[in-house]
């Protein structure tokens, strides 16, 4: 345990140990303060009861030497039992600052993750531009905006133009197809069959692509 001298300087950080140890501290120096008030009521002189006679002489019926003692250390402790409230206030700020920066440095770490997360993501090659309700392509769950990264066998790598989904939409008609996309970030993936509704074409959605 290092002393809470080291800890006020910055060599070592402040510990819940170390609070511990000042709150202890405090409860030792209002022990003995009691016990000083204790000796000068039984004396029956309180810290302000006068100390001479109405005569001016020292009063014989107290000790002197130990109320003039026990005022003197009243006064010394409780100098000291306010130095130790505010180190106590101190360290608990310190803490309590340092709680605060360690929960902030997760977040952040916790966000850097999730950036991470998302680079490692494919980039993608189209995006959806439109959706009609009651299609093929609104039943499955795509959105506008979402942003293909697959789609059936059509990916990053092999898309070179629109018409490589239109090829696989025909060949595909009434078969279910993997459509992979990033929404919001994430990475969603869906079911889309190619097949006859009441609008045009398979899907009932516009797909524009991404220029890189």
């Amino acid at each position: 345990m290092k002393m809470t001298g080291e800890n006020s300087s910055g060599k070592s950080e402040i510990t819940m140990d170390d609070v511990k140890n000042l709150i202890k501290k405090k409860d030792e120096i209002e022990e003995q303060i009691k016990a000083y008030y204790d000796v000068l009521e039984d004396q029956g002189v309180g810290v302000e009861g006068p100390l001479v006679d109405e005569e001016g002489y020292p009063r014989a019926d107290v000790n002197l030497y130990q109320i003039r003692t026990a005022r003197h250390n009243i006064s010394c402790l409780q100098n000291d039992h306010k130095a130790i409230m505010v180190e106590i206030e101190e360290a608990l700020h310190k803490l309590h600052a340092r709680e605060k920066a360690k929960r902030e440095l997760d977040e952040a770490e916790g966000q850097g993750e999730a950036m991470e997360l998302q680079v490692t993501l494919p980039p993608p090659f189209a995006r959806v531009d439109a959706v009609t309700q009651g299609s093929p392509a609104c039943g499955a769950g795509l959105r506008v905006g979402d942003e293909v990264i697959e789609f059936g066998s059509v990916n990053t790598q092999n898309f070179q133009n629109l018409q490589n989904i239109a090829s696989v939409v025909q060949h595909s008609e009434g078969k279910p197809l993997r459509v992979t996309v990033i929404r919001d970030g994430q990475k969603a993936q869906m079911s889309l069959t190619p097949q006859r509704w009441s609008g045009r074409g398979l899907l009932g959605c516009n797909i524009v692509p991404i220029h890189r």
